[in-house]
């Protein structure tokens, strides 16, 4: 994970991956996989919305479905309290 990936994930970005079927442009009849990941923000993936308003502006294969998953890598922590604690010579 570089610098830069570690600072946008403490401001809220995740890994986001977004599977994208589409129609080919030349078999209209027939779908193509395209799969899109980076770092965004959920809920509302603004990335990836900016992403798909580019396909749909300038690439000729229109969409199908686009099914999206993603995984916040930095959550907070768990804390379990101790009631006891034990000392090892």
């Amino acid at each position: 994970m570089t610098d830069q990936t570690f600072k946008k994930t403490l401001k809220g970005y995740s890994l986001t991956t977004a599977e994208i079927l589409y129609h080919m442009p030349d078999h209209p009849g027939l779908l193509q996989t395209f799969v899109w990941q980076d770092y965004d923000i959920h809920p509302r993936f603004p990335n990836l919305r900016q992403f798909l308003d580019f396909w749909v502006e300038k690439l000729d294969g229109p969409l199908h479905t686009v099914r999206v998953a993603h995984r916040k890598l930095i959550e907070p922590a768990e804390l379990r309290i101790v009631d006891g604690a034990f000392h090892l010579h």
